[in-house]
């Protein structure tokens, strides 16, 4: 196990200054330390993790994400020059130490992300009705089983069923993630139809989560702008000792409370979108709250309170943990650079900027391979089930400069 949880969560500190030859590598061990935090805790649209810059307020943020307890990393191989970021003897100890199988190098500046995709196969764009449908099908017979398993296991086996059913119910959220992408259906009202009724189950609001989404996609890792990571630099969080605490525990055994605040504050207020959203999202939003009015009263009559905890409560717990942790997991690392708008590279932000997270092969089928994550950054028109032919491709093309991370 490269990288291991501990109370299923990442902590994320500043490292010790390591040196190479003499020399430390002061691009990411700077004595300044910010910190990210999930968009969804205050107001003001800060977010979590530690990172690593300058207390200058530099346009560049580097983010770390440490495991619990690092393996110590083995004896740096001397070298003559300065240590930099971009040195394979760094990048080797920095991937060794943080529980990576590769981080990549930097991408050249003159490429752009129309050249990465023109060396995708044009075929992994082809959306197949069969293979959408089959991930349907998947994610029901195995949400239904779950909740099986939990009318049938005796108490001390609930918390195996709960983990199954929050995983299968995370493979909801992927379809009606690809429905927000246009990639699970050539008919457009199909896939709004099923992307709404797909988020349901997590009374998620699909358009209003669509719209924010495609913001993220259109800034990843861009400073303030990126909907899913925003700084907290480090003033701010000494002089705040609630937001200081809320970031210690909520990142780490209390990970899924920061996705539910994150989903409760992104997505019910009308004010966060644009005139021309509006409609749509208060559609989304009538369609939860029916949802909610009928749905939960209806678990409720037939199985009482405790049953609507059993039943709903805790697989839903279940995917706001992998909710939490696949956002978490896919943009942050060590290696990763927050830049300014003036300063943004799409193609750097995309191919450098995403992390790709091997899982157990059950949560890859039951997530329909959502943690193959770097072509999904690329184009977001690729299907889930294309993923991995698209990732293949990456690898045989761009393969120095992708980042993989083993987390369990």
């Amino acid at each position: 196990m490269a990288c291991k949880f501990a109370d299923s969560s990442f902590i994320f500190k500043a490292p010790k200054q390591r040196s190479v030859g003499g020399h430390g590598f002061s691009e990411h061990n700077s004595q300044g330390i910010l910190y990210l935090k999930r968009a969804s805790l205050i107001q003001r649209g800060i977010k979590r993790q530690h990172c690593l810059t300058n207390t200058r307020r530099s346009n560049t943020v580097r983010a770390v994400a440490v495991p619990i307890a690092p393996p110590p990393a083995p004896a740096p191989t001397p070298v003559t020059s300065p240590a930099s970021s971009e040195s394979a003897v760094y990048r080797k100890i920095l991937s060794e130490s943080y529980g990576f199988k590769q981080i990549g190098e930097r991408l050249p500046e003159d490429v752009t992300l129309k050249d990465i995709i023109n060396t995708i196969p044009k075929k992994v764009f082809d959306i197949d009705d069969v293979k959408a449908w089959k991930s349907v099908l998947v994610s029901v017979t195995s949400y239904a089983l779950g909740l099986l398993m939990i009318s049938k296991a005796p108490w001390y086996l609930l918390p195996l069923a709960w983990a199954w059913t929050g995983t299968a119910i995370t493979g909801f959220f992927v379809i009606g993630h690809d429905c927000a992408h246009k990639s699970f259906s050539k008919n457009k009202l199909v896939e709004d139809i099923v992307g709404t009724l797909a988020f349901l189950p997590l009374i998620y609001p699909y358009e209003p989560w669509r719209f924010k989404h495609d913001r993220h996609h259109a800034k990843t890792n861009m400073l303030t702008e990126d909907t899913a990571w925003h700084p907290v630099w480090r003033e701010e969080f000494d002089s705040a000792p609630a937001l200081r605490k809320a970031i210690i525990y909520g990142y780490g055994p209390f990970r899924p409370l920061m996705s539910i605040a994150h989903w409760l504050m992104w997505h019910f207020d009308l004010k966060k979108f644009r005139p021309n959203e509006v409609r749509r999202v208060k559609i989304s939003l009538a369609c939860v709250f029916a949802f909610m009015g009928i749905g939960w009263p209806l678990i409720i009559y037939k199985t009482g309170i405790m049953g609507w905890i059993k039943y709903w409560f805790m697989p839903w717990l279940g995917y706001h943990f992998w909710m939490s942790t696949f956002t978490m997991v896919h943009h942050t690392a060590p290696h990763i650079p927050f830049k300014s708008s003036d300063e943004w590279n799409a193609a750097q932000a995309q191919l450098n900027g995403t992390v790709h997270c091997d899982y157990p092969q059950w949560i890859e089928i039951l997530c329909h391979d959502i943690n193959v994550h770097i072509p999904h950054h690329i184009s977001s028109r690729i299907p889930s089930y294309n993923l991995r032919a698209a990732q293949q491709s990456l690898h045989e093309n761009w393969g120095k400069q992708g980042a993989k991370l083993c987390c369990i």
